[in-house]
């Protein structure tokens, strides 16, 4: 990356960040150096930022949805203008590396979403229409919309909140991420260079500020992106306000790779469903169940990958992979793997810990002979350790896949086309994958079942998720 482009991304920096003597230190997470200060902000100046955008919003909806649609693609066109200098931030302050499916991917997808967003169109809905009736049914904005994001995608994922929800004419209040507030709070101040004032707020605090925002009387809708844990917190803190919810939350999804199939053609797509981001990913493929007849040849292909594939500092050019995000996560990592081996799993490339490369570095690690009911295998890694399965039983593995209380994600994997197709039915997820694992597409509806969460994004539904409906009831046609 260019000098011009860390410039740039300091002079970004500086708009955001706390004054000198306050805020609280956010670190590089490769570093661990301190990048710069992140605004603390209080309970009342949130309620001061929902007062705002509450104000702010029936004349943010009575513009109309083609100034919206306007305004949109303007705030799109802004994030491309600036998308060195937020890759740049992001991989400094998440970790992810500037290329292949990383930082620069993520200021790419913002703004393609954005503009996807702005190109969706939700007619009215014409539930009768008869000689004695005319009813339509028609989505209106819902008011103030407050978007909880998460440290994983923190620019992405905030753009799949706040872009419908601008869209339909709601303003929004967006909390970052505690581990990761600047990102997006550069991403927010891009947009905000094009958009009406008080439309789109940002509020950077801790647990309270969140727990407030959640349970605010004037927030018409929570879109909330995390896990399962403090996604049941903000049901909680909802119920007062009865604010309509979209929660995104634990994922641990399966893959089952069907008898037949062959390893290479599938490898390096495996790798990636399960490695993105370095496993920091909530649809990552996190448990993959593999046929006895190609279980050999797909543990060693994943292995040759996973030992070869560049990892370091996300600015180096060269890197794909970088460190986990935070301490906590990589302990989580660590003891997974610490008992999967005394479990005895076997571990076939990885399994520690890369302290050369900085403090949060873990080695992409394949375990293979490990049982279902290792720890690794039942709770959600959430990082570089994929345990390998193997089943000598398709119904033993569909069991397996579907035993536990999750349903975010789930991939099959199969050289016959019929087949995959037939198996993809019988997997309890909201999502499920063919020859894939993890590909999102901004028209394509998203959302997860059992605990992992209830709504949907993308596309028409995304937009009926942040709107509220309105039946309109009138004579119908003369005869």
């Amino acid at each position: 990356m260019s000098d011009s482009a860390a410039s740039a991304a300091a002079a970004l920096l500086d708009r955001i960040q706390a004054p000198a003597g306050s805020g609280r230190d956010i670190p590089d997470a490769a570093t661990r150096e301190t990048i710069g200060r992140a605004p603390v902000h209080s309970v009342a100046e949130l309620d001061d930022a929902v007062a705002r955008a509450k104000a702010a919003q029936p004349a943010w909806e009575a513009l109309g949805h083609e100034k919206r649609i306007e305004l949109l693609l303007a705030a799109a066109d802004a994030i491309d203008a600036n998308a060195e200098s937020l890759a740049y931030l992001l991989s400094r302050e998440q970790g992810k590396p500037l290329n292949g499916p990383n930082a620069r991917f993520e200021v790419g997808a913002c703004s393609a979403w954005l503009r996807t967003n702005a190109a969706t169109v939700l007619e009215p809905q014409v539930i009768v229409d008869d000689e004695t009736l005319h009813a339509e049914l028609v989505y209106k904005a819902a008011g103030v919309v407050a978007a909880i994001g998460p440290w994983n995608w923190p620019m992405m994922i905030t753009t799949w909140q706040i872009g419908p929800s601008l869209r339909m004419g709601n303003t929004v209040v967006a909390k970052p991420s505690e581990y990761t507030p600047l990102s997006a709070l550069a991403l927010l101040a891009v947009m905000n260079e094009v958009l009406p004032p008080d439309v789109l707020i940002g509020i950077s605090g801790d647990r309270e500020v969140g727990a407030r925002l959640a349970s605010h009387p004037d927030i018409a809708k929570v879109m909330f992106t995390g896990s399962t844990a403090t996604g049941r917190k903000i049901i909680e803190s909802s119920a007062g306000n009865l604010a309509r919810l979209t929660l995104e939350l634990g994922g641990n999804d399966a893959g089952i790779v069907l008898p037949g199939t062959d390893a290479k053609e599938i490898a390096q797509d495996l790798f990636w469903g399960a490695f993105i981001n370095t496993g920091q990913t909530c649809a990552a493929l996190k448990r993959l169940y593999v046929h006895d007849s190609v279980y050999d040849d797909v543990v060693d292909a994943l292995a040759e990958i996973a030992a070869s594939v560049p990892i370091g500092n996300g600015l180096d050019e060269d890197n794909v992979l970088g460190p986990l995000q935070n301490k906590a996560q990589f302990d989580i990592v660590s003891r997974l793997v610490e008992d999967a081996k005394a479990s005895g799993g076997r571990i076939v490339t990885g399994g520690e810990a890369a302290p050369e490369l900085g403090e949060l570095f873990y080695r992409p690690t394949i375990v293979a002979d490990i049982g279902n009911d290792a720890a690794l295998v039942q709770e959600e890694q959430f990082g570089p350790a994929l345990p390998v399965i193997r089943y000598s039983d398709v119904d033993e593995a569909f069991g397996w896949a579907n035993g536990v209380d999750v349903g975010l994600g789930a991939s099959v994997w199969s050289s016959d086309p019929d087949a995959a197709r037939e198996a993809a039915t019988r997997m309890q997820s909201g999502t499920v994958w063919i020859n894939s694992h993890g590909g999102l597409h901004p028209m394509v509806p998203f959302g997860g079942v059992k605990s992992s969460g209830y709504g949907l994004e993308f596309g028409v539904e995304g937009l009926k998720s942040v709107a509220v409906t309105q039946v309109v009831s009138g004579p119908g046609r003369k005869a």
